[in-house]
C-alpha cells in the first residue's frame, strides 16, 4: 500500500469534541448505512463533468473544432462540451464509451458529437473500430484547427488498436493475463502503451500540427495524465524495455515478432522532448482527491469528524483491507489520531490476483471494491461501532451489476446465520455471491464519471 498522508478536516475543539460530535449524529445501522451511500453520492457529484469541464475549455479557434474522446466519462464529457460550446462554432466528432455507459441525452441539446460504445474491460471489435475512426478524424489538421480530447478511466480497453503482429484475440488474451495477474495500473498501461498504435501519445502527434486540448478526469495514483486511459494524447516516458519487464514478471506471451519489436525498441512511445508536444495542454477536470474532499466536507455537514487518509492507496484489496481494519479498531480503542465518532476516507486503485485457488463450484464474481469489503469484515471479526462501505466510483465493480457493498459489524453474524463462508468466498474471490446474499450490494448503475476507488469507514 502506498503512504498516504492524514488530512483532517476542521471540527470542534480538542476538548470535548467527543461528547460534542456524538451528540450531533445518530448512530443505528440504517442512519450509518444512510451516511455512506450520502457521501459516496458526494464524490461522485464531485466528479460529474456537467459541473466541471465548462470552466476548462479553450476558446474556439479560427479553423475547425474536433472532438475526441474515450472512458466510462467520455459520453458524459461530450454532453458537457456540446452544452458549454458557441452555438455558432462549428464542432465535430466522436468519443467511445463502455457498453451501457451513455446516459440520456439532455433535452434541448443539439447532437453533434456521435458517442459510440464497446466493450471494457477486455477489449472487442467495436472497440478497434472506434479507435480506427478516432485516429482518422485527426489527420490532415492544420495550425488554426483544435483537437479537444475527453479523456477518462477505461479508455485504455475502450480504444484498442493493437500493433502490426497483434490481433484482436491475441490482445484480449494479454488483458485477460494482465487483469488476473495482479499487476498496478501503470504497470498494465505501460504494456498497452507500447502494443498500441493509438495510445503513449499517439493520439495527439496524429494531430499536428493542429494543437491538442485534453481534458481529463482522473481515475489513477497520483493523477499521472501519461497513465489516465494509457495516455493517447501526453508523452509517454516509460519505455519498450519498461513493457518487456512486466509481460516477463507476469508470465504473459507474445507473438515472436511483437517480443522480437518490443526488444529492439522498434515500438517505442513519443517521449516528453518531441518538439510537437509545444502545442498540447492537459487539464485535470476532476481527481480522486477533490472527490475525497467533497465526501468528507458532506460528512462534517452531518455532524462527523472526516479524516482522509490518501487518494492513491494501492496493494492487493485483501491486504489494504488488513491496514484499514487495523486503523478503525485503533480508533475504537480511543488512540491514535483519529477520535470516533468519525469517519476515515480513502481512494487509490487496488488489485485482485486470481490464483485459481477457487473451492469447487465457486466462480470469481465481484471486483477490488467488494473484495476489500469481504476482507475487511473478515479481519474486523464483527468489532462492534465500524462499518464500512468500499465501490467503485464510475458505479460498476469489476464485470457485475453492483458498485461495491457495505459491510456492518453483523455482517459476519448474518453470515453465518445464512450458511455463508466468508472465508470460503474471499478464497474464492466471490465477494459478489457473499455480499448479494446479505443483501448488502450497492448497486447504483453507471454514474458516467470515474474517480477510481471509494472507501469509507464510519467508527463510533
Amino acid at each position: 500500500m502506498t503512504e498516504g498522508h492524514v488530512v483532517p478536516y476542521p471540527h470542534r475543539s480538542v476538548d470535548g469534541e467527543a461528547a460534542a460530535a456524538a451528540a450531533t449524529v445518530t448512530v443505528n445501522d440504517a442512519a450509518v448505512r444512510t451516511l455512506l451511500r450520502s457521501l459516496y453520492d458526494a464524490a461522485v457529484a464531485r466528479a460529474q463533468p456537467q459541473r466541471q469541464l465548462a470552466q476548462h475549455l479553450p476558446p474556439p479557434p479560427r479553423g475547425r473544432t474536433v472532438v475526441v474522446g474515450a472512458g466510462k466519462a467520455a459520453a458524459a464529457m461530450a454532453y458537457a462540451l456540446e452544452a458549454a460550446w458557441p452555438a455558432a462554432a462549428p464542432l465535430t466528432g466522436c468519443v467511445v464509451t463502455r457498453y451501457g455507459h451513455t446516459p440520456p441525452r439532455p433535452p434541448g441539446l443539439t447532437a453533434r458529437l456521435q458517442v459510440l460504445e464497446a466493450a471494457h474491460p477486455v477489449p472487442d471489435a467495436a472497440g478497434v473500430a472506434a479507435a480506427e475512426r478516432l485516429l482518422a478524424s485527426v489527420q490532415g489538421l492544420g495550425p488554426d484547427d483544435l483537437v479537444i480530447a475527453l479523456i477518462s478511466g477505461g479508455g485504455s480497453a475502450l480504444l484498442t488498436l493493437p500493433v502490426p503482429g497483434l490481433t484482436l484475440t491475441e490482445w484480449q488474451a494479454i488483458t485477460r493475463a494482465l487483469l488476473a495477474s495482479g499487476a498496478s495500473i501503470g504497470e498494465m498501461n505501460v504494456v498497452r502503451k507500447h502494443l498500441s498504435r493509438i495510445q503513449g501519445g499517439r493520439l495527439a502527434l496524429a494531430a499536428a500540427p493542429a494543437p491538442v486540448w485534453t481534458l481529463a478526469i482522473s481515475d489513477v495514483p497520483g493523477d499521472d495524465p501519461a497513465v489516465i486511459a494509457s495516455g493517447p494524447t501526453v508523452p509517454d516516458p516509460s519505455t519498450c524495455a519498461d513493457a518487456l519487464a512486466v509481460l516477463q514478471r507476469c508470465r504473459i506471451a507474445l507473438p515472436d515478432a511483437v517480443r522480437a519489436a518490443l526488444a529492439s525498441g522498434a515500438l517505442e512511445t513519443p517521449k516528453p522532448d518531441d518538439p510537437r508536444w509545444a502545442a498540447c495542454t492537459v487539464r485535470l477536470i476532476a481527481t480522486p482527491h477533490e472527490a475525497l474532499a467533497a465526501a468528507a466536507a458532506e460528512a462534517q455537514r452531518q455532524g462527523w469528524r472526516a479524516y482522509v487518509l490518501g487518494d492513491a492507496i494501492e496493494g492487493e484489496s485483501r491486504e489494504v483491507a488488513r491496514v484499514h481494519a487495523a486503523l478503525a479498531q485503533y480508533a475504537r480503542q480511543r488512540r491514535g489520531p483519529f477520535q470516533p465518532p468519525c469517519v476515515l476516507l480513502s481512494g487509490g486503485e487496488t488489485t485482485v490476483t486470481l490464483d485459481g485457488a477457487a473451492p469447487p463450484g465457486v466462480r470469481p464474481r465481484g471486483g477490488r471494491a467488494s473484495e476489500f469489503a469481504l476482507a475487511l469484515a473478515l479481519q474486523l471479526q464483527g468489532t462492534s461501532g465500524v462499518w464500512a462501505l468500499a465501490a467503485d466510483t464510475d458505479g460498476i465493480d469489476g464485470t457485475e451489476d453492483h458498485a461495491g457493498a457495505f459491510v456492518a459489524p453483523d455482517t459476519l453474524a448474518r453470515a453465518q446465520a445464512a450458511r455463508l463462508s466468508a472465508q470460503q468466498a474471499l478464497t474464492g474471490h466471490d465477494s459478489y455471491g457473499f455480499f448479494h446474499v446479505l443483501g448488502d450490494l450497492l448497486v447504483t448503475g453507471p454514474t458516467h464519471t470515474n474517480v477510481n476507488d471509494f472507501r469509507a469507514l464510519v467508527i463510533v
